[in-house]
């Protein structure tokens, strides 16, 4: 069987000085806090995919401004060999509207503070903070 990596969409919404998180409950990275997203269906566009996970996962709604950047995250398994291998492109977002709450795959959503972000004061996924200082850079959205 052939394996290829799994095409995933990040929704990061910066707004008001804070960035909507989430806490994951599934591996790999649960009990982490990183950006609403996940698998991006055939025929669907990165950025469709973003903000309809935005949406599955904190009722929050956005519009899709730019793709800040491309991440590889590939995970060993126990032999040295690939576990998981993800390509996460992340969108940037302008945030429209809605009540942050935790739904679908996630067990918290919150607004967190930019200084928090950057600081890794929460137990967070890799690059997060590094996604945010891209978006910051990229300026509002």
């Amino acid at each position: 069987m052939e394996r290829r990596p799994i095409l995933a969409a990040l929704a990061v919404l910066p707004h008001q000085g804070q960035l909507l998180l989430v806490r994951r409950k599934n591996p790999p990275d649960a009990g982490l806090w990183g950006y609403p997203g996940g698998k991006v269906d055939w025929g669907e566009t990165v950025a469709d995919a973003a903000l309809r996970e935005l949406r599955e996962e904190t009722g929050v709604s956005a519009e899709a401004i730019s793709q800040l950047v491309n991440l590889d995250i590939i995970l060993p398994d126990d032999d040295g060999g690939t576990e998981h291998h993800f390509l996460l492109v992340a969108v940037h977002c302008a945030y429209r509207g809605g009540q942050a709450r935790a739904a679908d795959d996630v067990s918290e959503a919150d607004w967190i503070p930019f200084d928090e972000v950057l600081s890794g004061a929460r137990p967070m996924s890799r690059d997060v903070d590094t996604v945010l200082r891209l978006a910051l850079e990229a300026g509002p959205g």
